[in-house]
């Protein structure tokens, strides 16, 4: 699993020179450089450091600390050429490697027991590597050379509508501790009531929609928040998209294309989506909403792992895993449908929610504070489902993303609901 992860880093950064790995191409953004140092670093943490000193959170010094160096900063930092950071992701691994060869997993020790930390680790460079496409995908001037592996799977009926969920007891998070998070954990049943969700997730052309009715212009379909985002940002369109004289087109890292109508709205923060959903006369679901649409079995309430059952993702059930390198037409993948029949809640893109961040009841950090604990409260809305760019390990139905609502440089959209 982590040879895997790595080739894939390792892969992502073969198009890029050493000026580009250096370059901050956005303050919202890590240079690269900086996200392959703390990819080393949080292995060496982990796999070693904190291995060694049983579950004792030790922190992770220098340059590679996130909480020390904010992002803006991070291109003033001194940091490595590319061989040398290579060479300390190649020594870190050799290094964790080596122990584990040794010493094998100890079920008496909670970071090792069902091999925990390794897969944290494993997960903590999947996540990066979607940081990094985030960066590539803001890089300006000559853009990103995807290399694309996945060919987009043929357009599929347009699927619209809503399904319902007649309200009652449902299960909610996981109690799996070999991968999940601790902000997935524990499994607990809350009752819903009764709502309707949409079984797509908004297009592209319902979004131009919205546009075209003056959506950015009408102040009563934004919230207070999202009047003072709107008046600061000026923008009327997602991120990447842009006119042409005979409609829109949007960017994929190195490919401008006409708009493709039938593919999922992204780039979007959570203050657009909240308009949009407004002016549909509808609401964005909570998370427990959409948790409930993506694993909920409606004949028996069981709750399966991922929309199709309990087998993971790869890029044959859903756009996921990056090598398509951009959303592709809604309902394009047969097993991508849900029980209660939605289709795309996992990949192609991160929807948002209208939940908060925050703990479930019976939460206990684990490992450490900073990963989940340190982020919950009111300033950060919830996301769920994975996007074209989240690697299948990295993705589930419990699986809680977050961020400021300001956010559009993130891979996300939104599906709409409303009360039942």
């Amino acid at each position: 699993m982590l040879e895997e992860a790595r080739q894939r880093t390792l892969a992502l950064i073969a198009p890029l020179d050493d000026a580009d790995l250096r370059r901050q191409h956005d303050p919202l953004m890590s240079p690269v450089l900086w996200d392959l140092g703390h990819i080393a670093s949080f292995e060496e943490l982990w796999l070693t450091r904190n291995l060694d000193e049983g579950v004792r959170f030790v922190e992770m010094p220098g340059l590679y600390n996130p909480f020390e160096h904010p992002r803006a900063t991070r291109a003033a930092l001194p940091l490595p050429t590319r061989q040398g950071v290579l060479q300390l992701l190649a020594d870190v691994r050799e290094r964790t490697l080596e122990r584990l060869d040794r010493e094998g997993l100890d079920p008496e020790n909670a970071l090792l027991q069902d091999g925990y930390v390794y897969s944290m680790v494993a997960q903590h460079e999947y996540q990066h590597n979607e940081t990094m496409l985030q960066t590539l995908q803001l890089k300006l001037g000559a853009p990103y050379a995807a290399p694309r592996a996945y060919a987009p799977p043929a357009p599929a009926a347009r699927t619209t509508g809503m399904v319902r969920f007649g309200g009652g007891r449902v299960d909610i998070g996981t109690d799996n501790r070999a991968a999940a998070y601790d902000n997935e954990r524990p499994r607990h049943t809350v009752r819903l009531a009764p709502f309707e969700i949409d079984v797509a997730p908004v297009s592209n052309a319902d979004y131009a929609e919205f546009i075209a009715d003056g959506g950015y212009r009408r102040p009563e379909l934004w919230s207070e928040a999202g009047r003072a985002w709107l008046a600061e940002a000026k923008v009327e369109a997602p991120r990447y998209w842009a006119r042409d004289g005979h409609g829109w087109t949007t960017r994929f890292m190195d490919l401008t294309v006409s708009l493709p109508g039938d593919h999922p709205v992204c780039h979007v923060c959570y203050h657009e989506a909240d308009a949009y959903a407004r002016w549909a006369g509808k609401r964005l679901p909570t998370e427990l909403e959409w948790e409930t649409a993506a694993s909920y079995e409606p004949g028996n309430g069981a709750k399966r792992d991922y929309v199709w059952g309990n087998e993971p993702p790869d890029h044959t059930r859903a756009n996921v895993d990056q090598l398509t390198f951009g959303t592709t037409p809604i309902g394009s993948y047969p097993a991508n449908r849900s029980p209660l029949g939605c289709v795309d809640l996992i990949g192609n893109v991160w929807e948002w929610t209208s939940s908060d961040f925050s703990a479930w009841p019976g939460f206990t950090a684990f490992p450490y504070a900073e990963y989940s604990e340190a982020f919950f409260g009111p300033d950060y809305k919830v996301l769920r489902g994975g996007a074209w760019a989240t690697r299948p390990g990295a993705i589930r139905n419990t699986f809680r993303n977050w961020d400021y609502p300001i956010r559009r440089q993130i891979f996300s959209g939104f599906r709409c609901a409303r009360d039942g």
